[in-house]
């Protein structure tokens, strides 16, 4: 009941439309992927899904499937109408199915999810991917799982620990809101247009309480700055923020690097900066 190669194709003619490579756009055309996609993010009856870039509505047709509750935010104006006939078509009047235009970087989430939990399926598009799973999980707790596919580099950097090559600031952001893997490699000839780099799927499961009992906003400050300069030592990277002494109270070498700290040795930093929480 999903899309084909072959049908993606023709509703692409028959709206002349060509993908955006300014809003990451490619596509998946090979109906296998999305229901592999769809099957591994565990949803059905009753569960509702937010997915953000539906594109042609392959995916969105294989969640439906399933018998959960979509909502899809589209921000490509040119989308809108044919998601409105290939998936509303089917689905809408079963109130199955929400079409919301919105650009996912600047959406009320809270208005328009209300409470949780949620599931977030998607093949987000490349050029939003790692600030808008950050964002999420910052600012919206009803989101309580993601299964998300994002470029294997982007993938590898969600999941990375310390001293991995990856590892960085996202890095550091998903494991202190939740549990992420790596669950599927996807090719790049599932893909209109082909893009140039494999693909992943992620699975994001949000803790119900953050990893680490440390300020939010002190924490961040400090991890950004130490990635901000990752090849400077941290004395020098965080100078301004935390001295020496500071550093060395949390246990912390300062001439360590910011790929070389946990996730508790950032928390124990941050405490030093003033991030103490309650």
């Amino acid at each position: 009941m999903t899309l084909t190669r072959t049908e993606v194709r023709d509703l692409l003619d028959r709206f002349d439309l060509r993908p955006k490579r300014s809003l990451g756009q490619n596509f998946v055309v090979e109906p296998n992927t999305v229901r592999r996609i769809a099957e591994l993010s565990g949803v059905g009856p009753g569960d509702r899904v937010v997915e953000v870039g539906p594109g042609m509505g392959a995916l969105t047709l294989a969640l439906l499937e399933t018998g959960a509750e979509v909502t899809a935010v589209e921000i490509d104006d040119r989308l809108v109408e044919v998601l409105d006939e290939v998936v509303g078509g089917r689905f809408g009047h079963l109130g199955a199915f929400r079409l919301v235009h919105a650009d996912a970087m600047a959406a009320d989430w809270g208005e328009l999810l209300g409470e949780g939990p949620w599931t977030l399926v998607a093949n987000l598009p490349y050029n939003v991917s790692v600030p808008l799973v950050c964002d999420l999980l910052d600012e919206v707790p009803a989101i309580t799982r993601m299964v998300v596919m994002v470029q294997l580099e982007v993938a590898d950097r969600f999941v990375a620990g310390p001293g991995e090559d990856a590892y960085g600031l996202p890095s550091v952001k998903v494991a202190y809101h939740a549990e992420a893997r790596k669950v599927g490699r996807v090719p790049p000839s599932v893909f209109l247009p082909r893009p140039r780099v494999d693909s992943a799927l992620v699975e994001v499961v949000r803790r119900p309480e953050p990893a680490v009992d440390a300020d939010p906003g002190a924490l961040f400050e400090v991890v950004r700055a130490g990635f901000a300069h990752r090849r400077k030592m941290l004395r020098g990277a965080l100078r301004g923020l935390v001295d020496e002494e500071g550093l060395a109270a949390a246990g912390v070498d300062p001439t360590a690097r910011a790929e070389e700290l946990g996730l508790d040795q950032w928390a124990a930093v941050a405490r030093q900066a003033g991030g103490v929480r309650g």
